[in-house]
């Protein structure tokens, strides 16, 4: 069994998808890496069939269902001890994994997030907000006092995701985790991680609808779950 499982949710990212899978292999750490393509309509369905990794595992979804849904796909198959979910828009760095994993094994967290901000902020000043904003009123409303609520990086053990009964489809996994380790008073810590943002331009997904979309879920679950 391998320790570490990444998760690479993946929609369109054919200019940066082989690169960070690359990046991914060559990081010194024992680790299968699992990918959903989430009915991508450029060429990653291709460039993952050309790849030729022991340690990669593809599945594919028929139609796009979003981030959430590819996650809980890979969750559903991962082998590994621990978990960590993966862009594959090179925004993050791999190499990080030797941040977050040692804390997990320890025994010293039940959770690890990458904090983004901690050296300065280089990406789009409405999304730092929205961000601030965002964690923020998670912090009130569930007790936490977290710096980077959004953060890709989310690392735990399998079965700490799994405890959670995750639903979200969209962007609002991110949200649905960090409420519901708030609810169970999981041990969570940040550490610092490098980001390189990127832009619309250059095929940043993210919208701001999406941010309702995340209020409402941290309402329902705070209120009604």
């Amino acid at each position: 069994m391998p320790l570490l499982s990444v998760i690479i949710p993946v929609y369109n990212e054919e200019s940066t998808l082989e690169k960070v899978i690359n990046i991914i292999n060559a990081v010194d750490i024992d680790k299968e890496i699992i990918v959903v393509n989430d009915a991508s309509t450029d060429r990653t369905r291709q460039i993952l069939e050309n790849l030729k990794l022991p340690n990669l595992r593809l599945f594919s979804h028929s139609k796009n269902q979003g981030k959430g849904a590819a996650f809980r796909t890979g969750l559903k198959q991962a082998k590994g001890e621990v978990i960590i979910i993966q862009d594959a828009d090179l925004e993050y760095d791999p190499n990080d994994y030797l941040k977050l994993v040692p804390p997990i094994i320890n025994n010293q967290a039940d959770m690890v997030l990458g904090a983004r901000f901690t050296k300065g902020y280089m990406g789009l000043r409405a999304h730092q907000w929205g961000n601030q904003v965002l964690t923020a009123l998670h912090n009130f409303l569930f007790g936490d006092s977290l710096n980077d609520l959004y953060t890709c990086y989310k690392a735990a053990r399998k079965d700490v995701f799994q405890g959670m009964e995750l639903k979200s489809d969209g962007f609002s996994i991110e949200q649905e985790i960090m409420a519901k380790a708030a609810r169970k008073k999981l041990r969570i810590i940040e550490v610092p991680i490098g980001y390189h943002p990127r832009s619309y331009a250059e095929g940043k997904k993210i919208r701001y609808h999406d941010a309702f979309k995340v209020i409402l879920r941290m309402i329902r679950i705070r209120f009604f779950e």
